[in-house]
Formats: structure tokens, sequence, C-alpha cells
């Protein structure tokens, strides 16, 4: 599942800390409460207990596409990196990012098909005209930005920590993470991340998040350090066994974790490029996508 585009010192799906704290935190969440900004800018029935993530200029306006009534899209996705992309009990494409590719063409009103390829395939695929867009949770970085064109961010990985429930950290600063063991999967962006910044913390590479998982129920650690989405969906789920919580975050500094995630094009292909983001942004005006967002993630990353 951990399937990347090398991006400097990460190993990307999803990018420093400190001059102001204020760097940790998305500044464009979209509050799910009654009345406040964000409901407005989401324009959803959400749960008060929830943000989903805002990366969409509630000021803007886009033309809407002119587009012929025989338009196919092919869309382009990967075969198994859930919630986002896998496939369902019937073998199709399922998830996260193929029910927004079908509400996309919904709201253009085009036929579209979603086909499934390894991760490492899909931006050779789109420059070789397999496709014409590649929504697989593709990072947009200065490397991947050689390969492809990319639409505005519909979403953006935040790295999170995670600890138990009866575990004694419960605020995450660099020093008071002074001795305390912190697991994070080697050789990644995040274990850059704390080797630079949580300097005090003594850290416990892993070969996986999945085995820092392990470690954390079994108390082996006192905080895990990974991947926000697939944080979330863990503890959502039953192997989490209710046992741990977010601490702290979310860290969203693009040199580690990334610039958001859009949805590829071939290069230069700026028409289908607009046309994608005028959907983008009609979804998230009307409410579907936050819509969207809730029904996959209760449990938010942010």
């Amino acid at each position: 599942m951990q399937n990347v585009f090398a991006c400097g010192v990460s190993h990307l799906r999803t990018g420093r800390f400190f001059l102001l704290l204020a760097l940790f935190f998305v500044p464009s969440l979209a509050s799910a409460q009654p009345g406040s900004q964000g409901q407005d800018q989401a324009g959803a029935q959400s749960s008060p207990a929830v943000q989903v993530p805002g990366f969409f200029d509630p000021k803007r306006r886009l033309e809407r596409p002119a587009l012929l009534p025989t338009v196919v899209f092919r869309f382009l996705t990967e075969v198994d990196y859930p919630p986002f992309n896998y496939a369902g009990h019937d073998g199709n494409p399922a998830g996260f990012n193929v029910d927004l590719a079908r509400m996309i063409c919904e709201e253009l009103k085009v036929a579209c098909t979603v086909q499934m390829r390894r991760f490492d395939t899909l931006l050779d695929a789109l420059a070789e005209n397999r496709g014409d867009a590649v929504i697989a949770s593709v990072v947009s970085t200065p490397e991947t930005r050689k390969r492809a064109d990319f639409t505005d961010p519909y979403y953006r990985s935040p790295a999170r920590f995670v600890g138990r429930r009866d575990g004694t950290v419960q605020e995450v600063l660099p020093e008071r993470l002074e001795g305390k063991k912190v697991g994070v999967a080697s050789g990644t962006a995040h274990e850059a991340y704390l080797k630079t910044f949580f300097t005090e913390a003594e850290l416990k590479p892993y070969p996986t998040l999945e085995a820092g998982r392990e470690a954390l129920r079994a108390g082996e650690i006192d905080l895990l350090f990974g991947d926000g989405i697939a944080l979330a969906f863990w503890l959502n789920g039953s192997d989490s066994g209710g046992c741990c919580v977010f601490r702290g975050g979310p860290f969203t500094e693009s040199r580690y974790f990334g610039e958001g995630i859009g949805i590829a094009v071939r290069r230069g292909n700026d028409t289908l490029r607009q046309t994608l983001n005028w959907a983008l942004l009609r979804l998230w005006e009307t409410g579907q996508f936050t819509d969207l967002w809730l029904r996959y993630f209760p449990v938010n990353p942010f």
C-alpha cells in the first residue's frame, strides 16, 4: 500500500515544524458545526464532531466547461490503497477516489470508465494515452509535475501522532517528548521529519506502519507517527480495538508531506484540467464532496 513517487527524503502518499506552531494546522478546515463559517464553505449537512478539509476557495468562480455529449472520460486508478482505491466484492473499482470520479462524471453529465492499474504504472499509462486522468492519490510534487499536470488539490494527507487512550502523553510538543518512544515507518518522510524537529524523542523505526501499529497496541511505544489518512482508517476499524486516539497535529509541511492530492492529466491538457477543476468546485459548493468525505472518514485525519 505504500506506493510512491520519490520526493526528496520521502516515500510520499502523503510533507517542517516549528517557526510557528500554526504551520501545523490546515488553515482551511471546514468546520461542520451549525452556523459556522466552515459549514457555509462546505455547503453540506455534516456531522458536528467532524471537520472536512477545505481546499477549495469559496470565492472562486470558474466558467462551466462546454463539453460534447459524446465525451467519455477514462479515469485510471490503482488496485490496492483502501479506502481510496481497491477492488470491491464484485471485483470492480471501489473507494473514495472511484466514487469521486463517478460524481465528477455525473456533474459534467458525461460517461466515464474507471480502470485499475498498478500504482507505479499509472503516470506512464497516462502519458501513453491509455487514460485521460489519474485519480489515485498521486501527490503533486516537483517530480510528479514533470510527468503530468494536476488539478487543484481536493485533499491533503497530513501526518499525525497516535497514542494509546490510557497513555501519559496528552500534548505533543518537541520538549514534551524527551525520552518518549515514538514509532515510525523507517525510510519515510515521517521519520525524516521526526529526526529534524523531535530530536529529544527516542525513535523506534519499524519496517511498516502496520508493524508500528501493533507495537503501539502492545504498549511497546508511547506514540506512533505516520500518515494521518491511513491512521484514521485504522482507528475507525476493528483492527485497532479502540485502543488509541490522535494526539496533536495535524502536520502538513509540504517539504515533507507533499503539496496536496489532485487529479493528474497529461502535460498540456489544460482544457481537461480546468474542466475537472470546475467539477470539483461544484461538488464542494453543493456539499456532495463533504458527504462523500464523511462517509469514508468518520474519524477525521485532520
